[in-house]
């Protein structure tokens, strides 16, 4: 393991590389989360060298300034990218990281062999209701619970699962590693203007989902948070999609795509695929 900062405009981002056999996948988090999401990737496909940065305005890189917006962490990843000397990457987004990935293969198409994409990037349409103005009220959960202080790790822990993540082990040790890195002296590095931010742009901003001609790998959960609730993704958006590949994650929600072993074992299998693929069409 390496811990880098990589400077960006309004600061330095942080970029932890988590060291495998393979070539480098570029991996980013959703909006609300940070660069551990990819721990349990990397227990189930330990192989897999992941370069995994804390997007500006979460954990490490908490204190960058400026707008967020999905362009602006595309040119952060790239400036990664350049500082760690790495020409192309295949990249694994997930949630808002993977319309960020997204963007990222529009704006840097030479640097992005490959994409996959956990339950994010393909373009849909806004929740009934929700409009620019309802952003923030929508993620009011998440804004409100930085206005607490949280000196008990596990009150933390019993918070999280009580809202966003009711599908996760509470006693799995990497959900405690997880949310120690939300934390600092008791507040939680997260910037609610970024979040605010990068939602309003996923649902509302200009996609460029269709201008991409590297092949795309997507996986989608049954639910979004919770057992039974509706998923991100309707069967009528995923019928319609022609890609290189799609795999549903049955009795997963959003964040058991990448947050459970079963998650991120699938997920695993699909970079492998990509490097793979990418070995046969010379993209290596």
């Amino acid at each position: 393991m390496t811990v880098e900062r990589v400077p960006v405009s309004g600061g330095h981002i942080t970029v932890e590389t988590l060291m495998g056999s393979s070539d480098p996948i570029l991996v980013i988090h959703g909006v609300s989360s940070q660069r551990m999401l990819w721990n349990w990737l990397h227990a189930e496909a330990p192989h897999l060298t992941l370069v995994a940065p804390d997007l500006r305005g979460r954990g490490d890189s908490v204190d960058v300034t400026g707008a967020s917006s999905l362009a602006r962490h595309a040119d952060d990843l790239d400036a990664v990218l350049e500082a760690l000397g790495l020409d192309s990457v295949h990249v694994c987004g997930m949630s808002m990281g993977a319309f960020a990935a997204v963007e990222f293969a529009a704006r840097f198409p030479s640097r992005a062999k490959s994409l996959v994409l956990v339950d994010g990037g393909v373009p849909v349409e806004p929740p009934a209701g929700l409009t620019r103005d309802t952003v923030a009220a929508v993620f009011e959960d998440r804004i409100a619970r930085t206005r607490q202080r949280w000196d008990d790790l596990d009150d933390y822990l019993d918070l999280l699962v009580s809202t966003s993540l009711p599908l996760l082990d509470r006693d799995d040790p990497l959900l405690r590693e997880y949310a120690a890195h939300d934390l600092a002296d008791g507040a939680i590095r997260l910037s609610t203007d970024a979040v605010v931010a990068d939602a309003t742009d996923v649902f509302f901003g200009d996609s460029r989902f269709r201008d991409l001609t590297v092949p795309i790998r997507f996986l989608h959960a049954q639910w979004s948070v919770g057992a039974g609730s509706p998923p991100m993704y309707s069967p009528q958006d995923i019928g319609a999609l022609e890609l290189t590949s799609v795999r549903a994650l049955d009795g997963l929600d959003h964040a058991g795509t990448i947050m459970t072993a079963v998650g991120a074992a699938a997920v695993g299998e699909t970079i492998n695929d990509a490097l793979r693929d990418g070995v046969s069409d010379g993209t290596r």
